[in-house]
């Protein structure tokens, strides 16, 4: 692989398209008639676009042409300053580096998968007796891993359903090795308690090979050995654990009928339907393992204007299965551009052989139908929530006398008593709730103007926030969850920072009642809005959204600070031996639980030390 970068000097902050077209003509004179990829380069080295080719040379000069260009196209041209260039052995090779570096930089011009999640996954890990977790990210742990699933809730659903069916544990294997008798799981029929050895290897491995059968679509193979034993017990007359089968086996029909979709040809595959309105591009996705359903997601493209179907469908692949092993079938209702080269990447990365397929009729058919359709009305639904928030925008321009509102910050903070003191920032625009703008704040109270108090704490806020007033655009109203107090306090930051934007506070009523707002501004009188007013509503949930931040954000910063509180303040507890400790117990509060012996387990945890830590909790 080979780099080979042209550069040219700065040109004002956006050059014209004519000199862009001149620096691309300038560049295609060196270029080698090679796969590769190009980089588009702006102002600041900021990279405007990436792309790959089989042919450097052909690929790039076809952005000389400029008669032929989008006008998204022709925007990143004029914008033009530098074109690097690195050459691969194989287009494969460039499509898996186009996507790497897509995925990782995020340039404006390319056509982007936004919010791309990591997908969890049920782990059987690798152990005598083993434990059932939820697992997200890379797979480092030694086990066996099944998934994806579309989501959390769908893991865990999952795993609650094996401790039912087969009992299997799901605790830390330091508080496995560390119980002397049975926990609350083994008493409510979660877990057969290996811990204390109330069960057998050999039983418990029967246990991990029916749940791995299940987990592998071979459901009616358990229910069928679930039925066998079931029948045994009867037959010794031991009807405890033969009711217990039955009522496994009534809990496996259930699942069974939920999730079973008995589509020809789809064992292992993924369904993807893309769908686009009012200039928004999203597709669907549902995902099959073993014949059962995994669950549903959606997922939003950026930047795709100009751009055709086909091409936003391979960007979404491309992207997509950069870290997500893909399965043996894919279909989708739009062929992606550059099938051929997408599989062989795939292979390449992950040896398996994909199909990528558009089916036309038959089941597969219905099946991308039905997610189509599903695409549609989520597109549907998110053009209404658009179309109101707009409506309510311009409520709130009319009410404030402010021409034009785009985006709102909301601030609001949350403390204990002056301890575990945040604020937070939330942004709202037209379009909805932007989550990638949202900002926590930690107070330092050891400020000598901070005394705890709520307007103290906005000061703060919002000087921090100011100090970024280049580098975070500003948005065209301060909402601040106070009153007068809080409104002065952003009015003289703002006047420090010379900056002119309207302030407004909302605070409830004397009783802290929800529909007795009042709102302030500074140097003018208060005023308030009818009980049943809409953008009286709105305004609440804006409030309430900062407030649902700002607690969770506390919560989070107050379990932080007791988990050091309790390993940091212990006599002879330096970082590496708190380390140690949490790598073993899990948790400080499992520290806490242990006994002399147990804590002496741990890598450099003498006698004395030991003694240190236990009498710390114990004795106080």
């Amino acid at each position: 692989m080979q780099s080979n970068t042209e550069e040219k000097p700065p040109i004002n902050s956006l050059t014209s398209l004519e000199v862009g077209v001149g620096i691309i003509k300038d560049v295609v004179k060196t270029l080698p008639n090679q796969p590769g990829i190009y980089r588009m380069i702006g102002v600041e080295s900021k990279v405007l676009y990436i792309g790959k080719a089989k042919n450097l040379k052909k690929r790039v000069i076809s952005y000389s042409h400029a008669d032929k260009l989008t006008n998204r196209l022709k925007r990143m041209v004029s914008e033009l300053q530098t074109i690097e260039i690195v050459t691969t052995s194989t287009e494969v090779e460039a499509l898996l580096l186009e996507s790497n570096l897509i995925k990782k930089l995020q340039p404006r011009y390319n056509v982007l998968l936004k919010d791309d999640k990591s997908f969890p996954y049920v782990l059987l890990t690798s152990h005598n007796y083993p434990r059932i977790q939820k697992h997200r990210g890379p797979k480092a742990e030694k086990g066996q891993y099944f998934g994806p699933f579309a989501n959390a809730a769908a893991v865990e659903e999952t795993i609650i359903t094996m401790q039912r069916l087969f009992q299997i544990r799901n605790c830390s294997d330091s508080y496995f090795e560390n119980r002397n008798r049975p926990c609350l799981q083994y008493h409510i029929k979660r877990c057969t308690a290996p811990c204390v050895k109330k069960i057998s290897i050999s039983e418990y491995s029967e246990s991990i090979q029916a749940a791995k059968a299940f987990l592998t679509g071979k459901s009616d193979e358990v229910q069928q050995k679930l039925a066998e034993k079931m029948h045994k017990a009867s037959e010794v007359m031991d009807f405890e654990r033969a009711a217990q089968y039955r009522d496994s086996i009534h809990l496996l029909t259930q699942i069974q009928a939920r999730q079973r979709i008995n589509v020809a040809g789809v064992d292992n595959a993924d369904v993807f339907a893309l769908a686009q309105l009012s200039g928004k591009t999203v597709i669907q996705s549902f995902f099959f393992r073993h014949g059962s359903n995994y669950g549903v997601e959606i997922f939003e493209m950026a930047h795709t204007e100009g751009t055709s179907q086909a091409e936003q469908m391979i960007a979404f692949l491309s992207q997509f299965y950069v870290e997500h092993e893909p399965p043996k079938t894919i279909l989708c209702n739009v062929l992606p551009e550059d099938v051929k080269i997408l599989t062989m990447s795939m292979y390449q990365q992950y040896k398996i052989r994909t199909s990528i397929e558009h089916p036309k009729s038959g089941v597969k058919h219905d099946l991308v139908k039905h997610a189509f359709k599903n695409a549609q009305e989520y597109l549907e639904r998110l053009n209404s929530s658009e179309l109101n928030h707009q409506k309510q925008f311009k409520l709130l321009q009319e009410f404030l006398g402010i021409s034009n509102i785009d985006t709102i910050e909301v601030y609001d903070n949350s403390h204990l008593q002056g301890s575990s003191a945040y604020g937070v920032l939330i942004c709202i625009t037209q379009k909805g709730f932007d989550k990638s703008r949202y900002r926590k704040f930690s107070i330092n109270e050891q400020k000598p103007d901070f005394g705890g108090d709520d307007i103290a704490m906005m000061r703060e806020v919002i000087n921090r926030r100011l100090s970024h007033k280049d580098e975070w655009s500003l948005p065209d109203l301060f909402l601040i969850d106070g009153g007068q107090a809080q409104v002065n306090a952003v009015a003289a930051a703002l006047s420090k920072y010379h900056v002119e934007l309207p302030v407004v506070g909302i605070a409830k009523g004397a009783n802290r009642n929800a529909g007795d707002e009042t709102f302030y501004f500074p140097n003018l009188p208060t005023q308030k809005l009818p009980k049943n007013s809409p953008l009286l509503y709105f305004l609440q949930v804006m409030r309430d959204e900062a407030h649902r931040f700002a607690i969770g954000t506390h919560r989070s910063g107050r379990q932080k600070a007791l988990v050091k509180s309790q390993l940091d303040n212990i006599p002879g507890i330096g970082a590496k031996r708190k380390k140690m400790l949490l790598q073993h117990f899990g948790s400080a509060s499992e520290v806490s639980r242990a006994s002399i012996s147990d804590l002496m387990i741990v890598s450099g945890i003498s006698h004395s030390v030991a003694e240190k830590i236990y009498y710390f909790f114990h004795q106080r």
